[in-house]
């Protein structure tokens, strides 16, 4: 194996010496002066609390705890199948590739060569006769040994700042999770609520086609006019469109559920879900709900990185220390090549030191320098959004409960409206129609009162998404190291 120095290389024959110029020619190297770190929103400063501990048991539980298994089953197809999920995985395997790259720089590396050539030597080189003028064979068999020596620790902020990079790309991969999974859950929820009420229109219709055929009998008796004939038909044309709009948005919520989950619409025909209850959720968000938000957690992994990134990029300025050894055969002539006359053996180590290299070095450094700063920014912007969402949903959903307790009261209230109607009809103070005309309006409270519940639990879905979905598996935080 023939060995070539490279350009600006200083080869020593003593280790003490080596080490002394290292100490000499660093104290020339035009190194930069690391600024410091821009600051971290601390969640606190957005009025967020600290309490530790504070996760609902229905939030750890997601999707699962409404107890549907077809949803289940539909959630898992779509974790497993989606496209966008299998490009996130695709990227976190580049991103351990380059962090396995970045590991291996801090270990030797060894190999082994041959060579073998039939060469002219000239008769006007540092060859003598017989070799002049005459050509030969020649071959080389050697084994060598490089080890970079990181004495300033350039290795090891590489690697780090890859291990940050694929945390980030980690964390975004659950942040794609947790989209998909709360569109699938959002859309079945959607779908039982139009399920649903397309249920209580049916009865609705029902109800206004008894009240019209009771509307008929008077009219023909001569006791309602066609006023009054005209005024029950309209309302049943307007619950039967409604009936049609609710048939609709089902058929679109299960398209949706299909192009989730990658799969057929056939496979979800016909499909009719219970709109599930609602509960109350009592523990507003708080510092270590929002940590475990995987927007936030890629982001702080990103700023993690930039800062090692720096420390990288100021490490190039420094001297680069390489030791070399091999050991191996060289003859002309291949009969002699594994003689022990022709072994050979050799140990140098090499010197590198950036002297003049056009501000590249400094536009590295400048550059690693502003990714922080951009890093940052971005850990930033993304605690402010997640506390904007977080508390945006929270006050939805305070609302919607707080919405529910007039809501029950208008519902009972129907409920024995219904009755009273009921026992004056039975006692024979009244006919059917006012019966009828109590249970319309109870069911259309009813309606109300469904859809006030699909509101909350779609905006508890919300909340859960801003809160990052699942409680964190370690403890969370939102500010790391610099």
């Amino acid at each position: 194996m023939h060995r070539h120095p490279l350009p600006g290389a200083l080869r020593l024959s003593a280790v003490p010496a080596l080490l002394l110029a290292l100490g000499l020619l660093s104290a020339c190297a035009p190194i930069p002066t690391q600024p410091a770190a821009p600051e971290r929103l601390q969640g606190e400063a957005l009025g967020l609390a600290g309490t530790p501990g504070a996760t609902p048991a229905a939030e750890t539980a997601w999707w699962r705890a409404w107890g549907d298994e077809r949803l289940d089953a539909l959630m898992d197809k779509a974790l497993r199948d989606a496209p966008s999920l299998a490009l996130a995985r695709a990227r976190i395997a580049k991103a351990g590739a380059a962090v396995d790259n970045a590991a291996a720089a801090d270990k030797p590396v060894i190999g082994i060569g041959l060579d073998v050539e039939r060469q002219r030597f000239s008769e006007h080189g540092m060859y003598p006769p017989p070799l002049a003028g005459n050509v030969y064979n020649t071959a080389t068999l050697q084994a060598g040994i490089s080890y970079d020596w990181d004495f300033f620790g350039r290795h090891q902020a590489a690697l780090q700042a890859s291990l940050g990079q694929q945390r980030a790309l980690q964390a975004e991969s659950e942040a794609a999770r947790l989209s998909l999974a709360t569109a699938v859950l959002r859309a079945w929820l959607g779908l039982a609520r139009s399920v649903s009420q397309e249920q209580l229109l049916q009865q609705q219709i029902e109800l206004r086609q008894q009240a019209l055929d009771l509307v008929k009998q008077r009219r023909a008796a001569g006791l309602d006019t066609d006023i009054d004939l005209r005024g029950a038909e309209a309302p049943l044309a307007d619950l039967q469109r409604q009936s049609l709009v609710q048939q609709q948005l089902a058929q679109a919520y299960r398209v949706q559920l299909a192009a989730l989950s990658v799969q057929p619409l056939e496979s979800l025909a016909g499909w009719r879900p219970a709109l599930p209850a609602a509960v109350a959720t009592a523990q507003a968000p708080n510092l270590d709900l929002l940590a475990s938000r995987p927007d936030v957690r890629a982001a702080l992994a990103r700023a993690e990185a930039a800062g090692y990134e720096i420390t990288a990029a100021r490490g190039r300025f420094y001297p680069d220390l390489t030791l070399n050894a091999f050991a191996g055969f060289s003859s002309i002539g291949l009969d002699k090549l594994l003689e022990s006359g022709s072994h050979q053996l050799g140990f140098g180590p090499s010197l590198r030191l950036p002297l003049f290299d056009t501000g590249r070095l400094r536009a590295g450094f400048k550059a690693a320098v502003a990714e922080q700063e951009s890093a940052v920014a971005a850990y930033n912007a993304a605690v402010v959004e997640g506390v904007r969402d977080a508390r945006e949903q929270w006050e939805a959903l305070q609302s919607l409960q707080a919405q529910q307790l007039p809501q029950e009261a208008l519902l009972r209230s129907n409920e024995q409206q219904l009755r009273l109607a009921e026992e004056r009809q039975a006692a024979g103070l009244g006919n059917r129609l006012p019966v009828i005309q109590a249970r319309q309006a109870l069911v259309q409270q009813q309606r109300q009162t469904l859809e006030l519940r699909a509101q909350q639990l779609d905006t508890r879905v919300q909340l859960m998404r801003a809160l990052g979905g699942e409680a964190p598996k370690r403890e969370p935080r939102l500010n790391g190291p610099a």
